[in-house]
């Protein structure tokens, strides 16, 4: 092989190897875990950038270590448990079965017929929304008579907010919240008398934007998040990032799926999906079991719709003399 493609191979395989490395120490700086969210990309880039190196004299071993680091960060990506076993569980014919799911919406998806649809004839009990714009906040008023339990908030950026839609009722006297400045929402569902506090999250991009920042103003909103918790939304990281973690750790939730990538940039063919990332992720705590965790297909937003059926452990029996209270509420902010 000619030198010169050698040593370009060598200096790309070079650059490569010290991206991928430099973002497993994403908890140093969140510059190092912008790299981590693409992780397999690096990785199947530096693979490539071997098979010159293999077949060039002077550079083989090279190449082989450049392979052999490509194929572990895959595998160690791939490998992870996505959907953490512990936390599924089979569901039980003497339990009611809820479904939730999470959507980011995109703030000016060209299909909105096409959400409403889904949602429709997917027979929900809770949906989590990002980017609801003001013309998605118009739209979601059509589902008013579905869903009348509703927190939507408000946000001053093109963009839009959170939403929490609920065909159960909320519990009595604990009114759904907005927080930092409409990327949160909380609101705790009565579901036949057993109380779940549901969040939807959308975090700002990694560095160079301000993810990092976000998250550590929601540590303490995570924190009190209630002891059966559902967390859903739009991380704008991946499962394997330090931002991830840290959400987690916060909630002292696990993640519970989905598995494969839920965005795809929207100038990209569908085809390519499977090049995507797996930002849309779910977290629970507490009585929840969860049963399966599952994209459903694209409905017009760079974004797949994610649901989530699940269940609630058996009830232990109450100490009568003790008080029975729900989750208290936030500090609540503007709502639509």
């Amino acid at each position: 092989m000619y030198r010169p493609v050698a040593l370009i191979a060598f200096a790309a395989s070079t650059v490569l190897a010290l991206a991928l490395v430099g973002g497993f120490f994403g908890q140093v700086h969140p510059a190092l875990d912008s790299l981590a969210h693409f992780r397999i990309h690096l990785a199947a880039a530096l693979i490539v950038t071997a098979v010159p190196l293999v077949a060039a004299r002077g550079f083989r071993w090279n190449g082989v270590l450049a392979a052999a680091l490509g194929a572990w960060a895959i595998v160690n990506v791939t490998g992870l448990p996505f959907s953490v076993q512990a936390s599924h569980g089979p569901k039980d014919e003497t339990s009611p079965v809820y479904r939730l799911m999470h959507l980011n919406l995109r703030y000016d998806n060209p299909e909105p017929g096409e959400v409403l649809s889904l949602i429709g004839r997917t027979r929900l009990d809770v949906l989590t929304l990002n980017e609801v714009s003001p013309m998605w906040a118009e739209k979601l008023d059509l589902l008013a008579g579905s869903y009348p339990y509703r927190v939507i908030c408000r946000i001053d950026n093109h963009a839009g907010g959170v939403a929490i839609l609920s065909l159960r009722p909320f519990a009595d006297g604990v009114e759904g919240t907005c927080l930092e400045g409409g990327t949160f929402a909380t609101a705790t569902i009565d579901l036949g008398g057993r109380f779940v506090e549901i969040a939807a999250l959308h975090l700002h991009w990694p560095w160079p934007s301000d993810q990092a920042d976000q998250i550590g103003d929601l540590t303490p909103l995570l924190g009190r998040l209630a002891d059966t918790s559902i967390l859903a939304g739009d991380l704008n990281a991946t499962p394997w990032s330090a931002a991830s973690a840290r959400v987690a750790a916060a909630a002292a939730m696990v993640p519970v799926g989905p598995d494969g990538p839920t965005w795809l940039y929207r100038k990209l063919p569908a085809f390519l999906r499977f090049a995507g990332l797996p930002i849309d992720r779910i977290f629970a705590k507490g009585d929840v079991i969860v049963h399966s965790v599952e994209t459903r297909d694209a409905v017009g937003s760079d974004h797949l719709p994610v649901l989530v059926e699940f269940s609630l452990k058996p009830a232990e029996p109450e100490d009568d003399d003790a008080p029975r209270t729900a989750t208290a509420s936030l500090a609540q902010a503007p709502l639509y």
